[in-house]
């Protein structure tokens, strides 16, 4: 997705989004993450993902306590995005809430959103279901992907792939054969009524596909 077409659909909303948490956007914060957003190695972490994360939270905004502060983990959860590194929610957790604080919003609010983002390490299963529903609503989101068509979770798959062309097969394939085979033995991967009624089957058809296609494929280069 272009930055144009993104501005044009978001811009409204994030302002609101800013007002409704008792405060303004900072200035050129906007442009900044879009910039992050556009980052040369980014192939699925993108535009394109935050797009479809705030779409979805749109058809699902009910669902929230504070809305705003989902919306903000959302445009914030990979605002750091460096593949190499073991620390990018933290680190966009960190610029979330420093720019909520900067901005004069509640502390409360910002400490809020900074756990949101810390949210999306996606514990591994046999960890505590989150019960906040802000919480549960913003995994859902991040994770819808997992649910998406068939075409679209191929995409998604291929935009993953680029995203660690550096690993080679026989590394890559097995990690992410068990980060697939952990989300697919969640019951259940959607914790949210809406998400999980339009998502789980789909996800769970992805899911095992991308386990066996995984294991069947070769795990030396050519």
């Amino acid at each position: 997705m272009d930055r144009a077409t993104f501005l044009a659909r978001h811009t409204a909303s994030w302002r609101q989004a800013w007002t409704d948490v008792g405060a303004q956007a900072p200035a050129g914060l906007l442009e900044r993450l879009c910039e992050a957003y556009d980052e040369p190695q980014r192939h699925y972490h993108s535009l394109q993902h935050l797009d479809e994360c705030l779409v979805l939270l749109g058809a699902h905004r009910a669902l929230s306590e504070r809305p705003a502060e989902v919306a903000l983990g959302l445009w914030f959860h990979d605002a750091v995005y460096d593949v190499r590194a073991n620390d990018n929610e933290a680190r966009s957790a960190d610029w979330a809430r420093d720019a909520l604080v900067a901005s004069g919003a509640p502390t409360e609010a910002a400490a809020r959103v900074h756990a949101l983002v810390m949210a999306t390490r996606h514990a591994q299963p046999g960890a505590q279901t989150p019960e906040d529903p802000d919480t549960r609503l913003l995994l859902d989101v991040d994770l819808a992907i997992l649910g998406a068509p068939p075409d679209r979770y191929a995409e998604y798959e291929r935009q993953i792939r680029a995203e660690y062309a550096h690993v080679p097969p026989e590394v890559f394939e097995p990690r992410r054969r068990q980060l697939m085979a952990g989300f697919l033995a969640r019951a259940p991967l959607y914790l949210t009524a809406g998400i999980h009624a339009a998502r789980e089957t789909q996800a769970r058809r992805n899911l095992a596909a991308a386990v066996t296609g995984i294991e069947r494929a070769p795990t030396r280069r050519p």
